[in-house]
């Protein structure tokens, strides 16, 4: 990978983390400095979502089971709080 690309996927890369902090934020750490990489694990899974043109719908399984299954967070099946954060995640570009 060249300079460049490297640069630019970690711009994606924060772009990303920073969506994923901002308007996600299952477990409410993002007041926490020592906590900015909690979500860090998750970037990539979303990234290739994004990249492989995943719809919406496929977006929002990956981060509610993560939240659930994963996290072990009950949420008892809502998941329209996940439109908005995926309507976020699609205004990164994620071309490199």
């Amino acid at each position: 990978m060249t300079d460049s690309k490297h640069q630019r996927a970690g711009e994606i890369q924060q772009a990303i983390r920073k969506v994923l902090m901002e308007h996600w934020d299952p477990i409410g750490v993002a007041d926490i400095p020592e906590a900015q990489d909690e979500y860090d694990s998750y970037v990539g899974p979303v990234y290739r979502l994004l990249v492989s043109g995943a719809s919406d719908a496929e977006l929002i399984d990956y981060l509610y089971a993560t939240e659930t299954e994963t996290m072990g967070l009950s949420l008892f099946g809502k998941r329209g709080h996940l439109q908005p954060v995926v309507a976020r995640l699609r205004q990164v570009d994620v071309k490199l």
